[in-house]
């Protein structure tokens, strides 16, 4: 069975898909639990995401594609 290797951390999710401006402000994000990861609240900035996994903020629900 094959794995994926591939992973972004949830605070570099956030910079690249322009949801947080600095590390700083994705920091803040996470921390004070405005962060969803598959549905629930995480508040680890150095979560590794990998495909598939879905981060929420607000209304808004992004799902992640490592391969790209």
């Amino acid at each position: 069975m094959a794995t994926n290797s591939k992973t972004i951390t949830l605070s570099q999710f956030l910079k690249f898909m322009g949801i947080a401006d600095t590390g700083g402000q994705a920091k803040m994000m996470i921390q004070s639990g405005e962060v969803l990861v598959n549905g629930v609240v995480d508040t680890r900035r150095g979560r590794q995401l990998v495909t598939g996994d879905r981060v929420t903020v607000g209304s808004q629900t992004f799902e992640v594609d490592v391969n790209q």
